[in-house]
Parts: C-alpha cells; structure tokens; sequence
C-alpha cells in the first residue's frame, strides 16, 4: 500500500513525511538525507543567518541527489532580505513558524515556492488559511523545542485544524516518534507528519554527540517545557512560545521563578560561565514526548524509509489485513 497523500502529490515525494526545521539541527546533509529517503528535507535557518545558509546550502546540494528540499524561518526573529535571499537558492517550499508571518507569505507565494505555515493554536490556524497557506503544520505541546504554552495535544488539535483547513493538506506534530504516530496522523485527517525531535537522534543531525545520547537515553516524563532556559541564555523569544527539554541544572534552580531570574543578571552570567566550563550544554537539550520510542541514531534516510514502512504496516494492521 503506497501512502500517497495531498502532500506527496505536492511535492513529488515518496513518503508523507517532513522534517522539522530546527534551528541548529536541521543542517544540510540531515535536510539531504531525509530527502534522499523520500520524505521532505526542510532547511532549519531560524533568523535567516546568512553565513549559517552558505555554510549549509552547498552540503545540501551536493546531497539531496535533485530531490526537493525547502527551508524554515522562524517568523518573529527572521527579515524580509533572509528569506528573499533564500528563495533565490531555489526551494521547493519555505517553512514559516511562530509570530506573524504575514510580511513573507506573498513573497513566498509569488516566488513558486509552496508556502508552508506552522500553527499552535486555532487564531494562527485561521490567519494561515487566510494567508493562502499551500500546507499547514498543526504542532502540538507534545513537541520538543519551542511550541504554544497554551496550546492543545496533538490527538486533538490536527483533526480541528484539518477540518478548518480543507482542502489545504495539513501535517501533523508533536509527539510523533515512529510509524505508527504517523499512520495516527494520517488517520486524523492529516496529510503526512512533521517529525523534529526523531531526526535530531540520527547520524546526520547538527547536534552535540552527547545530546543525540540524551535523546535516546530520555523518557517522556524527563521533557519539561519551560521558559526558563531562554531567559537564562538571553533569548529573545517571545513569550508565547516556551520550550520543552530534557533536564537541566538551571530548570531546577528557577523553575517557577522566571521573574527573578530575568532581574538577575548575575543568573545570566553564571549561565554563561556554566557552558563556557562545560559544565552545561552550550544549547538546551530539545526533545517532545515521544523520546520513550527513541532507540537508536540510525542514517536519516533509512528512517525515512522504515517510518513509511511502519506507518502503512500499521494502518493495514488498524484494517485487519
């Protein structure tokens, strides 16, 4: 059984499967691999930092063996010229995540790249129907890195948003580690699933080899979201937007005091000092609830291939062949 679905159709890929563009992650060859293994590769750019780009741009070219790939920006940190400049370098879709991505849709749009909007909550799902989003990604808390600090679980969220958003496909995120979270988002009403905190456990990933161990060693109850680390490091990220980790020494000392801890500048230069020892990670550790089914740091594009795998031996299973 081919999971051929409005996103694949889209896009021209094998799998019904994306993904996440996280900053610091999602560098070139984990963007080629996973779209060697017939999935989407999205480029995780965050502010749309130029040196980053080319540093990355040309690992993802001479990978991607001419399969489409697409890039992601974080919409409250990243400007026009960024994305603009992007574009330019031929992406198949462009990502926009968390605040106002108003400024960039027509420009995205115009460009013939398809327009891809991440929501957290029914206002953002809304304005990117307005918006013309091409695809859109409906996360839910259960997700790793920055998400809605009053948002809805996965389970509930994507089959509102599908509805809301037909015929536009919608993926699904949040929580999703295996196949049969992603034949649970086809199954929801979505389009294929947007998977970040799986992909930073592989072979390709941009992360601290001691990191990717944490993620295979981390439970689902270890996952916390929180503000606190950003205002340790002097983030700016807006306040809407908390962040769920693994644990952390800084977690434990200010959990619940995040007043204090932004009037404290010595709290801030004590974080500093921490990564600068060693003592910390020199970045938080990003990981969603699903770390319990994380076992393994396999090659991206293999895992492309054995999630799809997974997915349609678990909906035949769902159908009782």
């Amino acid at each position: 059984m081919a999971l051929s679905t409005a996103f694949t159709r889209l896009f021209g890929v094998e799998h019904p499967i994306a993904l996440a563009p996280m900053g610091g992650s999602a560098g070139g060859a984990l963007t080629a691999a996973v779209s060697r293994g017939g999935g989407l590769g999205l480029l995780g750019s965050g502010n749309g930092d130029r040196d980053w780009l080319s540093r990355e741009l040309p690992v993802l070219a001479a990978e991607r063996a001419g399969r489409p790939w697409g890039v992601g920006f974080q919409a409250w940190a990243v400007d026009v010229g960024a994305v603009e400049w992007a574009l330019e370098q031929g992406p198949a879709a462009v990502m926009l995540s968390f605040g106002d991505p108003g400024p960039f849709a027509e420009r995205v749009r115009t460009s013939g790249a398809a327009l891809i909007l991440q929501v957290t909550d029914l206002e953002e799902a809304r304005r990117a129907v307005d918006l013309g989003a091409d695809v859109i990604v409906a996360q839910g808390t259960e997700a790793g890195g920055h998400g809605a600090r009053q948002g809805r679980s996965t389970l509930p969220f994507v089959p509102v948003v599908a509805d809301l958003a037909a015929p536009v496909p919608v993926l699904a995120a949040g929580g999703i580690a295996d196949g049969r979270g992603v034949a649970a988002a086809l199954a929801l009403g979505a389009a294929g699933a947007l998977l970040g905190t799986r992909f930073q456990a592989t072979a390709e990933a941009l992360v601290d080899p001691a990191t990717a161990r944490a993620i295979v060693a981390g439970r689902s109850e270890d996952t916390e979201r929180n503000r606190v680390l950003d205002i340790a490091r002097g983030s700016r990220w807006p306040a809407k937007y908390t962040a769920r980790t693994l644990p952390h020494p800084f977690l434990d000392r200010w959990r619940g005091k995040e007043t204090e801890l932004a009037a404290d500048p010595e709290a801030g230069r004590s974080y500093r000092e921490a990564v600068v020892r060693g003592d910390i990670p020199a970045l938080p550790q990003w990981a969603g609830e699903g770390a319990d089914l994380i076992t393994d740091l396999p090659s991206a594009a293999d895992l492309v291939t054995m999630l799809a795998a997974q997915a349609e031996d678990a909906l035949k299973r769902a159908g009782g062949n």
